[in-house]
């Protein structure tokens, strides 16, 4: 995989900015989306394969935000990130097609583990196609 695009889905700018700037230190090729719907227009115009998805937000939620990106692209990884965490949440979010669960506040150390171990997987997969 030659970029590292990461798309985060969150409707706190502060949450937005901080990972961002901390993951495009890091190499990755960053977007952010304050909503699902914003989201799903970037998903449109871009090819990104890992995500990490606010669960509730105004409008649409990371639920089904997360449906929708596995009907569109099933290869693609996506992570939930909640400040809410209850257990059918996360049943909820098993069944949508989530990899992993993360709470607020968010461990960047967590988020790059489990970033880098997307691309890897990804890395794996394509290998297998050629």
């Amino acid at each position: 995989m030659k970029e590292r695009k990461v798309l985060f889905v969150d409707d706190e700018k502060q949450i937005l900015n901080m990972l961002e700037t901390a993951f495009s230190k890091k190499g990755y090729h960053v977007q952010t989306a304050n909503s699902a719907e914003q989201a799903k227009g970037i998903l449109e115009e871009n090819k990104i394969n890992v995500a990490f998805l606010d669960l509730n937000m105004p409008g649409e939620n990371g639920v089904d935000l997360c449906r929708w990106m596995k009907d569109e692209n099933p290869i693609s990884i996506v992570h939930a990130v909640t400040g809410y965490g209850r257990l059918y949440e996360l049943f909820d979010c098993r069944a949508a097609g989530f990899e992993d669960y993360f709470l607020k506040p968010v461990n960047l150390t967590q988020l790059y583990n489990a970033t880098d171990v997307a691309f890897e997987k990804l890395e794996r997969w394509f290998d297998k196609r050629k």
